[in-house]
């Protein structure tokens, strides 16, 4: 299996990326190579500066970078060399079978749907999360690829993340449920009332029907669907409480007794790596004809070594096999919504 990975995707590019990519090439199997795609002089100095020269990593050679604040559209048609552009290419012409990216999201999403294309039947394809929670992993969808979501790509987001939390996280029959306003039949929009129907109708989704924001944090269901505007600012808002909270009960802890902070210490550091989002490496773009999974911009090297054997189980678990089967077999088609 090929891998390519956007070295100059992140806040913390080239270098955490490449360290990251090293890490996973020592633990890969013997038929599979990475590709980091980069400035080649640039890229193969960090590996020789890790000491890293034989081994299954190929540098493909990408001159130009998308920041994080560039027009995501504009900047891949100015940039047709961009690390970005040039890995959407490599999963195009089939040379690379699974794509990670750190960068620019919007860019991301652009250059693989428009390289890539989506999977039969898929209206809009959508970003998967994997919020880790105590009473298992709960998986939002979308988190920003459309934000102007109509009821058939909410249902879709339903269907493909479903599917998703059986294949990758093991779970057996995924609880479903619809971010609203209220748990209500009668709360939420039009389109999240339609949708709702929709959800509704199809029987192989165990639909527990509209939750609410904290519901997500309390285990009622494993599979979250809503639009990418929503989905993104939950994102960002667990994120900011989660860090917010550690960071008050370190500051607590350091105002205590040396021996009281160190007994609490490892019991913390536990909680915080059942809640750390970098052991789930990138969030797939579910609905694409390939694999494609995003990274968190401030990704370090162990979100990009769990990411590349994120992808390569997306891969051999053939997800998208078994969406385009289950969406081929749904009642509910496009002009139904």
């Amino acid at each position: 299996m090929r891998i390519a990975i956007d070295a100059m995707g992140g806040d913390y590019a080239p270098d955490e990326i490449v360290a990251g990519a090293v890490e996973a090439a020592r633990q890969l199997d013997k038929d599979d190579e990475l590709l980091l795609v980069g400035p080649q002089e640039l890229i193969q100095a960090k590996l020789s500066g890790l000491g890293f020269r034989n081994g299954p990593v190929t540098v493909v050679d990408a001159p130009d970078a998308i920041g994080m604040d560039e027009p995501p559209v504009e900047s891949l048609r100015t940039k047709p060399k961009s690390s970005i552009a040039v890995m959407a290419k490599l999963a195009k012409h089939e040379e690379a079978d699974a794509v990670i990216s750190a960068g620019n999201t919007g860019a991301c999403v652009a250059a693989f749907q428009m390289r890539m294309r989506t999977l039969p039947g898929v209206n809009r394809p959508g970003i998967a999360v994997v919020f880790p929670m105590s009473a298992g992993p709960v998986t939002i969808c979308d988190v920003g690829a459309n934000i102007a979501c109509k009821p058939i790509n909410l249902y879709q987001y339903g269907l493909m993340s479903s599917i998703y939390a059986k294949s990758i996280l093991g779970i057996g029959k995924p609880r479903v449920g619809l971010m609203s306003i209220g748990q209500e039949d009668a709360k939420g929009n039009e389109v999240v009332k339609r949708t709702r129907e929709l959800l509704r109708s199809d029987p192989r989704m165990d639909f527990i029907g509209n939750i609410e924001g904290r519901d997500i944090f309390r285990g009622v269901c494993d599979v979250v669907v809503c639009e990418g505007f929503v989905g993104n600012v939950i994102l960002k808002l667990t994120e900011g409480a989660v860090d917010g909270l550690f960071r008050a009960i370190k500051q607590e802890l350091m105002q205590e007794k040396a021996r009281l902070a160190l007994k609490f210490k490892p019991i913390i550091m536990r909680v915080y790596q059942k809640h750390d989002y970098n052991e789930y490496g990138g969030a797939p773009l579910l609905g694409i004809n390939g694999t494609a999974l995003i990274c968190h911009g401030s990704s370090k090297s162990r979100t990009i070594r769990n990411a590349v054997f994120a992808a390569k189980k997306c891969h051999t678990q053939r997800i998208n096999d078994k969406i385009t089967e289950c969406l081929s077999e749904a009642a509910v088609r496009t002009s139904d919504a």
